[in-house]
């Protein structure tokens, strides 16, 4: 018969062993335990840049250094590509467009990465409609004055980027207003506006937050928003599809993914100060600002969206023609 005491020690042997067989996940996340990277796949300015610094400097009080890194090249892929072959320790970050994780998957032929497969699925951050802006001097006030005019004679739009949002949406132009107009990729929507400004390309289907500032300035005309509805950030500019382009649609998504392989615990752990960040007061305005529309979510809701996005921009790019430049 065991003493009271025997039967304690062994009471307690055996919670210890049982303690220390429970899965990692049920301890918290030592996250961030090193200096953290956050790579923007396109150069300073935008809003991918835009969002990954509002992250960088509120997640500066965690304890450990975050900077933000940008990496343009080839739609994006270059910076993404990096962080894909980056250990999965939650020290390396992307900032994920729907470029990098949906169209350039169809738009490329050959990828460095799987834009399903090489990544950890983080959370969602925000998006945000293209603004069609042309050059004050392009004799058109409306979507369907451009069409006619594009009809006549050969324009160009720029883009960031061959596989961007912006590039995607121009192709989505083309093919629905039964036009022809040349792409003209930059590295970068900032390396794009100097040549819209100067009349060298006569439009760009950019960022919300890049473009609105430039409209409100007189210095571009907005001739529609991309969406399917108007933006609350610019209630009075219609959307493209009741200015004359029915059935047209394309909308800019930002997301934050790390390499695959990635620990659920600090998955889950960045999830949080994710949406700890964009709930905050400050980080709502800001973004409301540039009409830019914050909605984290579920890593898992994250990856339906990146599947369901890869199908539907394949059939654009296939249905465009379009190719990288």
């Amino acid at each position: 018969m065991q003493t009271a005491p025997r039967r304690l020690l062994l009471s307690t042997a055996l919670l210890a062993l049982v303690a220390g067989s429970l899965p990692a996940t049920a301890q918290p996340a030592a996250w961030p335990s090193k200096p953290v990277r956050i790579v923007v796949t396109f150069p300073p300015g935008g809003a991918p840049d835009t969002l990954a610094r509002l992250l960088a400097d509120k997640w500066s009080a965690l304890g450990q250094p975050v900077t933000v890194d940008n990496k343009p090249g080839a739609g994006g892929n270059i910076g993404a590509d990096m962080v894909a072959k980056s250990p999965p320790d939650g020290a390396t970050l992307v900032l994920g467009t729907v470029g990098t994780h949906a169209i350039n998957a169809a738009l490329y032929d050959k990828m460095p990465y799987n834009n399903l497969k090489d990544f950890t699925p983080i959370s969602f951050l925000a998006s945000t409609p293209n603004l069609l802006v042309v050059n004050k001097a392009v004799p058109a006030h409306n979507v369907q004055e451009l069409v006619a005019l594009a009809k006549r004679e050969p324009l160009a739009f720029g883009s960031s980027g061959s596989g961007t949002s912006i590039h995607l949406s121009g192709e989505l132009f083309n093919t629905l207003a039964g036009v022809k107009m040349q792409h003209v990729p930059y590295k970068g929507r900032a390396q794009a506006i100097p040549d819209l400004l100067g009349g060298r390309i006569a439009m760009i289907f950019d960022n919300m937050p890049s473009a609105l500032p430039l409209v409100k300035s007189g210095e571009l005309k907005a001739l529609g928003v991309t969406s399917a509805q108007r933006s609350p950030a610019a209630p009075d500019i219609p959307t493209i599809a009741e200015a004359g382009l029915p059935g047209f649609e394309a909308t800019s998504w930002f997301a934050l993914l790390g390499p695959a392989g990635m620990p659920r615990d600090i998955q889950l752990r960045i999830n949080q100060e994710v949406a700890r960040v964009l709930a905050l007061p400050d980080v709502k305005a800001k973004l409301a600002t540039l009409g830019l529309d914050p909605n984290p979510g579920t890593p898992d809701a994250l990856m339906a969206l990146m599947q369901s996005e890869t199908a539907k921009w394949a059939k654009v790019v296939k249905a465009s023609g379009a190719k990288p430049d």
